[in-house]
């Protein structure tokens, strides 16, 4: 079962590349107070073509290159 993550696209400057920012809502450990964490990940556009700002949908593969294990599955807004 392979993850699947939705996520906002920061940066398309590269090739077949583009960086795709997570944002998670987890309770504190002892505080139990919600907090916001966020984690950027390079995925590969798959022939799309996305923008900075996009909301995408991308799904975890095979490794590609040293960071890249993502893919865009597909384009939401």
């Amino acid at each position: 079962m392979s993850k699947v993550l939705r996520g906002k696209v920061v940066a398309a400057k590269q090739d077949k590349t583009a960086v795709v920012e997570v944002l998670r809502r987890v309770a504190h450990p002892l505080y139990k107070r919600l907090m916001r964490k966020t984690k950027r990940y390079q995925v590969d556009t798959n022939g799309k073509e996305v923008k900075e700002g996009m909301e995408v949908r991308i799904v975890e593969t095979a490794k590609m290159s040293k960071n890249k294990y993502f893919k865009i599955e597909e384009v939401i807004a």
